[in-house]
């Protein structure tokens, strides 16, 4: 069906990744459009995203991922339920596809129906044999294989209907980080990046952060001033403001920087504005309690030498993940690889 080989896709992303240096007058105005359709994908926001998709294209790390790629020659259908919590957020698995030689079946989040088909025109643009590969739909059928992102609700509902043929089913994850009290200022500063970039609503957000006992909490926050701004996003203002209202009726002990609370809490998924906490005294101790809860956590950030099997982020690179940081651990590649032994 396809001559494509792995050195013509290499190129194909490649040039997607330049194009994202300096898009164009109609991408340009995709973007300035965004806000429209999703308002929490501001300019800057989907600026961000589209910079590290274009970090993540480089041709080393292109040349790198595909040594561990087949491009096959019998397409399988790959039904793709994408999630819209922070813009292009199911590009990766798109790519995937695509470059394993497969056929994407693009079920779209309505939250991020615009962005996405936009960037997959220009690469294709760039491929256009990478056409026949794409196809959007509203309702999944003949696929040979699934890989639906969603809550832990909805991921029984997928359980239920895709069962049956190859999947992979994600659920919700959070990340965490790790302080000792010896870090920079900079380094508190770059994890304010891991707390408020898409306005936490990411997998990759850290929504709590563990802290060593006698930690002084103004430590934490004034690194954290220059995010302040994000207190002006009339969403994210509304989730502060519940949040803060919930707290101060129910006299919850909490800290407050004005457009951060900060609460101590054993739970890993804090609500939107919020940010969880809590005190160790031993970094083993925690690493171990930390492995318990693998499966609900992506990434673990830390300047420390906390040990994690999943492997640790150093502050400030949770938004910035490479083409082989797979979500939720799982290997897309190996996944889509295998399923020619189907």
């Amino acid at each position: 069906m396809s001559t494509l080989n792995s050195e013509k896709l290499i190129i194909a992303f490649h040039k997607l990744s330049n194009f994202l240096l300096s898009p164009d007058e109609d991408f340009n105005s995709v973007i300035r459009s965004a806000p429209n359709h999703n308002a929490w994908f501001t300019v800057e926001e989907v600026t961000r995203s589209l910079a590290s998709l274009q970090e993540m294209l480089q041709l080393p790390a292109l040349e790198k991922w595909f040594e561990n790629i087949s491009v096959t020659s019998s397409p399988k259908k790959v039904g793709l339920i994408l999630a819209g919590n922070i813009p292009m957020v199911g590009f990766h698995d798109v790519l995937s596809v695509l470059a394993t030689g497969n056929i994407a079946l693009i079920k779209l989040s309505s939250s991020d129906s615009q962005l996405l088909p936009a960037l997959l025109k220009k690469l294709v643009s760039f491929e256009p044999l990478l056409q026949d590969q794409i196809e959007y739909v509203e309702r999944l059928t003949g696929f040979d294989a699934i890989i639906a992102t969603g809550s832990n609700n909805t991921s029984r509902y997928f359980e239920y209907y895709f069962g049956k043929v190859p999947n992979i089913i994600r659920k919700n994850r959070n990340s965490v980080a790790v302080l000792d009290g010896r870090e920079s200022v900079a380094e508190i500063a770059a994890l304010g990046h891991d707390i408020f970039d898409y306005f936490g609503l990411g997998c990759r957000n850290v929504s709590k952060v563990y802290l060593p006992e006698g930690y002084e909490i103004k430590n934490f926050f004034e690194p954290l001033e220059s995010f302040s701004p994000v207190i002006n996003h009339f969403k994210y203002n509304n989730n502060y403001d519940y949040n803060k209202s919930i707290y101060l009726v129910n006299s919850v002990t909490h800290f407050d920087n004005g457009f951060l609370l900060v609460k101590q809490d054993e739970g890993l998924t804090s609500p939107l504005a919020v940010l969880f906490t809590e005190t160790y005294t031993d970094l083993d101790a925690l690493s171990q309690q930390l492995e318990q809860k693998e499966e609900q956590i992506q990434c673990v950030l830390t300047q420390t030498e906390l040990k994690f099997s999943k492997g640790t982020l150093t502050l400030g690179q949770g938004q910035h993940p490479a083409l082989w940081d797979y979500a939720d651990h799982v290997d897309t590649i190996a996944f889509l690889n295998g399923l020619q032994t189907v």
